[in-house]
Formats: structure tokens, sequence, C-alpha cells
């Protein structure tokens, strides 16, 4: 192991390599050796050509995390699982500057361990029947991207995808402690991310291995239990002289609460106002109540406020999980999401994907950019703007049953509630439920073909998927079905016979177990 800072770490990486990097939102990214990347490119156009390849998102919607790579030159080929924190790299779509795919953040997960493990790739029933199906765009973001990352194949008469394994020619992965041997250890990281699985895919493929830390201490202080990447795997480290680019998340300096040194009290709890999300996670919160002792999954945005409901409610016959790791806890919102407060257990990326691809997860509630008709759902690609699909259709396709949350209309929708009625005080100008997908991140049909039970919860409305399709069961109180909810939707939907009304008690500003 060779102590390297940051710049000398950024001249190593050569033109054409790929290069992988760890992280998930705003935590965990090797911020100071790519930010010394970018300024290396600017300053000297070198490397130029890069593979950029990572499974969740990494960013803070602005210039940190792998924003750093989006340089026209800079990379050549992008291959990610959530792209929204990223809009640099987005740019680069948006102008076709670039090769550009979106695969499921489960499978390039799953894709590191068996890069390491010098097998062929990855076979999977996840993203059949979505836009990453090669019958469909094959996971294709731009019109340069002419290259396969996934095959259909048939196996014991199923049809399954096929990822092809690559090789990695550098891991940037990020740790606490390093000792002077490379062992790295995670005890103010808020979750153990892919780092293993990357350093060993570029071990084992020849490539180079640089881990940023915090600090450093003497070889054989190590607890060997706490070890998460040997330092056999690592071939660089870099103590990262600024704190700021250490930071445990992009939103957090640090948060003990994240790695169960202290347990978050109660009274940190505070309420949030009652407001259109609020309504919305109300109303998915009741399809949490009515099971006993799930395991749930929450995606990134609205979802993700679902576990402060619960704490509100006092409803704790659940356990919450979060794709990065954390079993337990409240998990995080924002730059910090991924993370979770009070957790029980934390595992590894790839282990979690496991889980949920096994079917392991009872409900999971997601957000939904976009609705048609058939149930299928958009929450990856707008026109020309790309936010990824991240871990949704892992997620989606496994889950016992799914519950996608989201406005009726966006763009300027204003509402008020009490008195256990909803009222809409002003129209979002762009409908969401429409005729057709723009992208087709889950296929209501083939999900409802695997038993699955799908709910789509919206302030106002809430749809039922059955065998004709998207079916109204419920509306708010106070609302006009006709003009308020029906004539709102871009396309025709079926309406249940005996449609219901939301529980008022969503639309009262107090808890709803008082």
């Amino acid at each position: 192991m060779k102590l390297l800072s940051a710049d000398e770490a950024a001249r190593l990486i050569q033109p054409g390599w790929t290069v992988v990097t760890a992280g998930f939102v705003g935590a965990g990214h090797a911020e100071a050796v790519t930010a010394a990347l970018e300024r290396r490119f600017l300053a000297e156009g070198q490397p130029r050509e890069l593979t950029l390849v990572y499974a969740a998102g990494q960013g803070d919607k602005g210039q940190r995390g792998v924003n750093h790579f989006g340089h026209e030159g800079l990379v050549r080929r992008v291959i990610g699982g959530h792209w929204i924190s990223a809009p640099r790299l987005g740019e680069l779509v948006e102008r076709n500057a670039i090769e550009a795919y979106n695969l499921p953040q489960g499978v390039i997960a799953h894709l590191f361990r068996a890069i390491a493990g010098g097998k062929p790739g990855v076979v999977t029933r996840i993203g059949l029947h979505t836009f990453v199906d090669p019958r469909h765009d094959g996971a294709r973001l731009t019109a340069r991207s002419t290259a396969s990352v996934v095959e259909l194949v048939h196996l014991g008469g199923e049809e399954l995808l096929f990822y092809p394994s690559f090789p990695v020619h550098c891991a940037l992965i990020r740790a606490t402690t390093a000792d002077e041997r490379g062992n790295l250890t995670t005890e103010h990281e808020p979750f153990h991310q892919d780092l293993l699985a990357i350093a060993q895919a570029a071990r084992n493929s020849g490539g180079t291995v640089i881990a940023q830390v915090k600090r450093l201490t003497r070889a054989g202080t190590m607890n060997p239990n706490l070890v998460r990447v040997p330092g056999i795997l690592v071939d660089h480290v870099v103590v990262c002289e600024n704190p700021d680019d250490h930071w445990m998340t992009f939103g957090e300096a640090y948060n003990p609460a994240y790695t169960g040194e202290v347990r978050e009290p109660e009274h940190a709890f505070v309420a949030p106002p009652l407001d259109v999300r609020k309504i919305v996670q109300r109303r998915a919160f009741l399809e949490l109540a009515k099971l006993r002792a799930p395991v749930v999954n929450l995606g990134v945005g609205m979802p993700a406020g679902l576990g402060v409901i619960a704490r509100e409610e006092q409803h704790r016959d659940f356990t919450l999980t979060v794709e990065a790791g954390p079993i337990g806890g409240t998990p995080a919102q924002l730059l910090s999401f991924g993370a979770s407060a009070n957790p029980e257990a934390i595992i590894d990326h790839a282990a979690m994907f496991d889980f949920y691809d096994g079917g392991g997860i009872d409900i999971a509630f997601l957000g939904m950019a976009e609705l048609d008709p058939e149930g299928n759902v958009n929450v990856s690609r707008f026109g020309r703007r790309v936010a990824g699909v991240g871990g949704f259709i892992n997620i989606s396709q496994s889950a016992q049953r799914v519950v996608l949350m989201g406005t009726l209309t966006a763009e300027g929708l204003e509402v008020r509630a009490g008195d256990g009625e909803l009222r809409i005080e002003r129209e979002g100008r762009v409908p969401k439920l429409v005729p057709r997908v723009g992208h087709l991140s889950f296929n209501g049909r083939y999900v409802r073909s695997l038993g699955r039970d799908v709910l789509y919860v919206t302030e106002r409305a809430v749809f039922e998927l059955r065998d004709e399709g998207l079916t109204l069961v419920e509306v708010a109180p106070g609302l006009d079905v006709r003009r308020e909810v029906l004539d709102r939707c871009a396309a025709p939907v079926a309406v249940a016979p005996d449609l219901k009304l939301m529980d008022p008690r969503i639309f009262r500003d107090r808890p709803m177990r008082d």
C-alpha cells in the first residue's frame, strides 16, 4: 500500500480505463479523488475516454460526486443505476455526447461480485419487460449507445436477462480508517456499500484500487472483524486533507445515530406539516398498518418520509430497510438518503439486493412520476431528461406488494386539507396519468402476472391494478369524482363499482391515531 495525495492518485488513471466509483447518493463517494481527477482533466485534457460505472447514484444535483465526470471527452461511456443526482452527466446524455446506459442498481451491484469471482456475468429476471429488456431499449439512453450491455437468454424454458461482465481498471472507494498495510474500516460511514466487491473486481481484473480515508493507524491495531476491505486488495490510500471532502453524507458532516454510536432520542422527532406530500404518505401508511410485522422498503423521495409518518402515529410493528444496507431504524432523506437513524443492522449493498430479488420484501413503497391506464409507470426518463431507475426495477418486480406514490398532477398543484376533506386550491398544469408512459420503468401487466398486488396512491385518488388495468377505487372526501379526478387524467381509467372514500383521518391536522 502506498500513500498518495488526491492529485497524485488522479494522475494514476489512464485514458480509456473503466473506472468504478463507490457511493450512495451523498454518502461514501471518494470526493477528494474525483475532484482531483476533474481538476486534472480541466488543466491537461487528460485522462480521456473513460468508462464510468456506478451502481447507486452519487451526487448532490450540483457539482459533487460523479458530477466531476460530467465533461465531454473525460468520459466516453457511462453505465449507471441512478442519474438524477448527477445533472452534469445528464446534460451529456441530453446532447447525445456519450454512450450511456441505465441498468438496475441491484444488477450492477451483483455485477461487481460476478467480475470479482471471474464469472461471465449476471443472469436474472430483473429488468424483463422494461426499457432494460433488449426487446425495448436494451438500457440505452443515447442514440450513440450501440453496444449491447444486456442479452435475452433462455434457460430451463424460462426467459431471463444476461448482463455480461467487463474488466475494471480502477476502483475508487472510501472508508474511514486505513492501517499501514491498507486494511480499511468504515466505522464513521453510514453503510458498507459495495466496497469489498468493487475492490475485488478491480484486483482480479489486474486493476488498481484507490481508497480515500479520514485517518491512518498502525498495523495490527484494527479489530479484524471490523475490516471491510483487506489490505491485500488496496494499492493506494489517500488521506483526505479537507474535511469538507469527507463528510458522512453530502448533507451532514457526521450523524452518530446512523452508525449506532448513539441512539437518536424520541424528542428529536418533529411531525411534518399537513401538505400534499404528507397526505400521500398518510394514505400509503394505512397499507403498512394493515400488515403484521412486515419487512418494508422505502424508495427515494416521497416514500422515504413514510418512516416519519410511522413515528408520528407511534406505529412500530414493521422493519424498514433501505437498499444501501441499513435494516431497521428510520431512513434518512434528501442528501443523506440511504442512511438510517437507529438501525438494527447494516449489511452490504449487494446482499440487500439478494434479499430483495429473492422476494424478501413484504411491501415496498416507491415513487411514480408518470403512469398510464395499463398500470405502467415511468420514474426513469422524461423526454431527454434522465432520472435513472436506481433500485426501482429490482424492488418493484420482487416485492410481494407494491404501493406507488405520487401526486395526480404536477407543476403548480396546491391543495388544502382540513375537517376530513380535501380541496384543490390550484390545479397542477401537467397530468401524470397519461395515455402511455414515456419510459417503461414498471410493466403493470407483467408484474401482475407474477401475482403481485399493486396500488397507486395520490393525494386525491387511489387506483388498483386489476385484470382490466388501472382502476379507480378511492377518492378523497370533498371532491367531485368527474371534475377533479377523472377529468384530470389524460387517459380514461376504469372505475370500481364500489368506489369508496379515502379515510377522512388523512385530511385532519392531527395524528390519525387520535
